[in-house]
């Protein structure tokens, strides 16, 4: 029987210019793999592959020269270490994330505890084309956020609590996007400046700000044979169930609008991004 190779391209086994061999992608979320999974993955890669694995762009991990009649056989090995297959072809692929707050003192948010419940709620969801959730902690954006058909940045929100202010100055020091100033005493923020940076709490010695950790989301970003910056076009979110609603128009909308083989970003270039930015903001609003 001939190989159904759009099924398997499908479950993660992707044709290599070797007659027979592919290259299987493994489902790696927010970049996180165990110690243990690792052990499994370096054995079948030495009993199934040539003994080397690929790391790809989007932090998973390829195991390639696998033949075609063993396939079955890997999956089963695989699935001993708690290692699952990826996808591939037009649907939600694995979410990618930065450390994110559980490490990286940067961090605003929990990129990889986020990068589950996306993937839980979306992964190989089908398509007309591939779409990218991408999450990055904080304004340095090691993700690169933008890049992602839906890209998440973490930021705080701030507002400063005078009573426990000592006038010190290091906020306005640290705030990069120069969004702070201090005048007799009392200290400003511009929030047309302010990119939710969190730099100025943290940074306080006696922590004189309240805060309100949440999500800056951005829309039709891609890298590849077209290059396009994902746009901001709604306010920052401070709630995990908006966050959710708006990811759930996005996609639906994509589903609902895209020809076949379309990008997210082309898209709503042909659709118009005002139907689509009013569709996203009754989502914000609830």
């Amino acid at each position: 029987m001939a190989a159904d190779y759009a099924t398997l391209k499908k479950g993660g086994f992707m044709r290599q210019k070797q007659k027979n061999c592919f290259s299987l992608r493994l489902r790696v979320v927010g970049g996180n793999v165990t110690a243990v999974q690792l052990a499994k993955i370096a054995e079948v890669a030495e009993k199934y592959g040539d003994g080397h694995v690929h790391l790809t762009s989007r932090q998973s991990v390829e195991i390639p020269f696998i033949k075609l009649e063993q396939i079955d056989e890997v999956k089963s090995a695989l699935a001993e270490g708690g290692v699952e297959p990826g996808v591939c072809g037009p649907r939600v692929r694995t979410v990618t994330a930065c450390q994110g707050s559980a490490v990286c003192p940067s961090g605003c948010i929990d990129t990889y505890a986020l990068a589950k419940e996306l993937d839980e709620r979306y992964f190989a969801r089908e398509l007309p084309h591939k779409f990218k959730f991408g999450i990055t902690g904080c304004q340095n954006n090691c993700l690169k956020a933008e890049e992602n058909d839906l890209g998440i940045k973490g930021g705080i929100q701030v507002k400063w609590r005078e009573e426990d202010c000592i006038s010190c100055g290091v906020c306005e020091k640290a705030c990069r996007s120069r969004a702070i100033t201090i005048a007799d005493g009392k200290i400003s923020v511009d929030k047309s400046k302010c990119n939710f940076c969190g730099r100025c709490i943290k940074s306080c010695p006696t922590d004189a700000w309240d805060t309100v950790n949440g999500y800056i989301v951005t829309f039709g970003g891609l890298f590849g044979n077209h290059i396009a910056k994902g746009e901001p076009i709604i306010p920052f979110i401070s709630d995990k169930e908006k966050l959710f609603r708006i990811c759930d128009a996005a996609i639906q909308f994509f589903d609902d609008n895209a020809k076949a083989g379309e990008r997210f970003k082309f898209t709503l270039d042909r659709t118009g991004w005002d139907s689509f930015r009013k569709i996203i903001q009754e989502a914000y609003e609830g």
